[in-house]
């Protein structure tokens, strides 16, 4: 296995740390909980003496508190301490073995501590202490400016990347992992140093430096940050294992939940498709209750990143097509890991690597729930009603109905391109969109030059069952007048079995030529219309409102009858389905 970047960082991490060690030996802890309420964290560390004896309490140098298990000799003795309560469910399954270079201020026990820290296992227990205790050796002096500096330039590349990483980590440093300690660096070590209270010389000493990374390792072990290769998805990656653990298949996706209420799922995504494949999972996923509304959209030609954001939820997405495969991975958080995911997200993305083949299409267990409800186990958010639409022109312009767009706080065209409304007609009752970004449709409405002759059929192309299809459907219909029934001339009237969906939609003539837009059913002087009674604002009426907006439509020069294969295809590429979200 190739050895990760951040897997090295980690070692070099420890290697700082080894590096400032004595002979002396050194004590080492079970650290079961943190907690950032003093109150709180004091009354865990009373339970755990109540229940198990020897537990303690420190301040964490990032202002949360530590509720230890301790002290022991040997980090061998702590963690076998830390194996037997866990398989005995006394302390949490993350809990780990630290050697308290990190600990601050104790909280607990406040004054002599009594009770005995839990004995390894299998250990027999140490026999009472009678003699005087040895005092602690002080501790050696602060190193000077030059002492620092000459301890600094004994490191390795890995120990001066690991240290640029841990500021980067705290806030402090925000330019590229280089191992290169320039001013950059030199601004980043001052102000930690500002942070904690001691002098700002921008060089950091021995003990600095351990504090420095400790802290860090401390922030990593709580993240519980390991690598995960997943074999039948074929991907590797870091993941934060002490927030997330495996939980199913379900095709195409590998489901982490959240451990402990962390709020944190993660999503990783195998399958094997064409590039048509990437850009239909890029829709999907908008539709995902995972991805709010609000953040970034960008599609490029073998990837897409989607980030959403709302008061409270956030989430990362990431997908290539490569060699005919898509895979890549969607973190999720709660507002109040923002910090921490800020931390984790750069890990994803610089640890993520393919190899191997793609989840089978049939892994995991069925999903009987309709497409609208749920998506692989995942909650589908709905828009608040649906209608048709169709491109008028080259660039994504659509046609639609008022209604489709009237209350609406987004619009979107085939729920993955935000549109706004740049004109209206009332009395018509269409409106105009126009997609935030130019489209490329594969096709735009050809009006009919003459109207239809009487009696003869007529093709609605629309999304009657609103969101349901990825397709529209065909209806056919007969032409029954050339008016309203009050005589309008901007109005066709048809029979037709149709959907509210449908409305908003293009109706075709037997030459594949639009003659106008399907309206939404109405009422005439307080009365309810027979349900294959329909109105359709005419195509004249159409171009005159389009072409009032600066935009040139075409109209159909072929006269000849279109095979009903080769409408269908036409319907398709050119209508779209119009939601509109609040």
């Amino acid at each position: 296995m190739i050895r990760s970047f951040w897997a090295t960082l980690f070692a070099a991490c420890l290697a700082v740390l080894a590096s400032g060690q004595g002979a002396s030996a050194q004590p080492f802890w079970v650290q079961v909980e943190a907690h950032s309420s003093l109150e709180e964290a004091r009354a865990r560390a009373e339970g755990y003496d109540s229940d198990l004896g020897g537990a303690s309490g420190f301040r964490l140098p990032s202002g949360w508190h530590a509720v230890v298990l301790g002290p022991y000799e040997t980090r061998e003795d702590a963690d076998a301490v830390r194996r037997q309560l866990q398989a005995e469910f006394r302390i949490p399954s993350d809990a780990f073995v630290s050697d308290g270079g990190g600990f601050g201020m104790q909280f607990h026990p406040q004054g002599t501590q009594t009770a005995r820290p839990p004995a390894p296992a299998d250990t027999p227990e140490p026999a009472p202490q009678t003699a005087e205790a040895t005092p602690e050796p002080a501790e050696p002096p602060e190193e000077t400016l030059r002492e620092a500096q000459a301890s600094e330039s004994r490191l390795t590349r890995d120990e001066r990347a690991a240290l640029q990483v841990a500021l980067q980590w705290f806030g402090f440093y925000n330019l590229g992992i280089d191992a290169a300690f320039g001013p950059g660096t030199r601004r980043a070590m001052t102000a930690w140093q500002e942070d904690r209270g001691l002098d700002a010389t921008g060089v950091l000493t021995t003990r600095q430096r351990e504090a420095l990374i400790r802290e860090y390792s401390m922030e990593l072990a709580a993240l519980g940050m390991e690598e995960w290769e997943d074999e039948r998805a074929g991907i590797r990656i870091q993941l934060p294992k002490g927030m997330v653990q495996f939980d199913r298949y379900e095709a195409p996706f590998a489901h982490f939940t959240a451990r402990d209420d962390s709020g944190v799922q993660v999503l990783l995504i195998s399958q094997s498709g064409t590039q048509a494949t990437l850009f239909g999972l890029y829709e999907i996923m908008q539709t995902l209750e995972i991805v709010p509304m609000e953040g970034e959209r960008r599609r490029q030609a073998n990837s897409f990143v989607l980030t959403g954001q709302d008061a409270s939820l956030r989430s990362h997405t990431f997908a290539r097509f490569q060699r005919g495969q898509i895979k890549g991975w969607t973190l999720v958080w709660t507002p109040e890991r923002d910090e921490q995911m800020a931390r984790v997200l750069p890990m994803m993305e610089e640890s993520f690597a393919t190899f191997g083949d793609t989840l089978p299409d049939g892994i995991g267990e069925a999903s009987a729930v309709q497409r609208r409800d749920l998506l692989s186990g995942l909650a589908v958010r709905r828009p608040e009603r649906s209608r048709s639409g169709f491109y008028v022109d080259a660039e994504g312009t659509v046609l639609t109905s008022i209604e489709a767009v009237q209350g609406c706080a987004r619009v979107t065209i085939d729920e993955a391109y935000d549109a706004r409304v740049i004109a209206s007609d009332a009395d018509l009752g269409v409106a105009l969109l126009r997609p935030d970004a130019p489209l490329a449709p594969l096709a735009f409405a050809q009006f009919a030059g003459a109207d239809p002759r009487l009696a003869s059929e007529v093709w609605i192309s629309g999304f009657g069952f609103e969101d349901m299809l990825t397709r529209p459907l065909l209806t056919i219909g007969a032409l029954e007048d050339l008016r309203g029934l009050n005589g309008e001339d901007t109005l066709l009237r048809i029979g037709a079995q149709v959907q509210p969906g449908d409305s908003g939609g293009p109706v075709f003539d037997g030459h594949g030529g639009v003659i106008g837009m399907l309206l939404p059913g109405a009422r005439i002087d307080g009365r309810v219309l027979p349900e294959d009674v329909n109105f359709v604002a005419r195509a004249d009426a159409l171009r005159a409102f389009v072409e009032t907006q600066g935009i040139s439509v075409r109209t159909l020069a072929e006269a000849s009858a279109v095979p009903p294969g080769r409408l269908t295809q036409k319907a398709g590429d050119l209508t779209v389905l119009v939601s509109c979200w609040n």
